[in-house]
């Protein structure tokens, strides 16, 4: 049972690290733009906000996968 759920925390891992990345990739497309217009900048918050909340799931989760059930 503790390898279906360390295996289903591994899946929703990986996916986590993936959108932190696309997030990445997309705000590094904004940052390198000498300007940003203002649906631009309102976007880069957006991003900034979800890498974090994305960041701050994988952390847990890890957490969760290194303590013994």
């Amino acid at each position: 049972m503790d390898e279906i759920k360390d295996s289903t925390l591994g899946e929703e891992i990986r996916r986590l690290q993936a959108e932190h990345q696309h997030y990445a990739q997309r705000l590094e497309e904004l940052l390198n733009k000498p300007y940003l217009s203002d649906e631009e900048q309102i976007e880069e918050v957006k991003l900034k906000k979800l890498k974090l909340h994305a960041k701050d799931m994988i952390f847990a989760l890890e957490r969760r996968l290194q303590v013994p059930a």
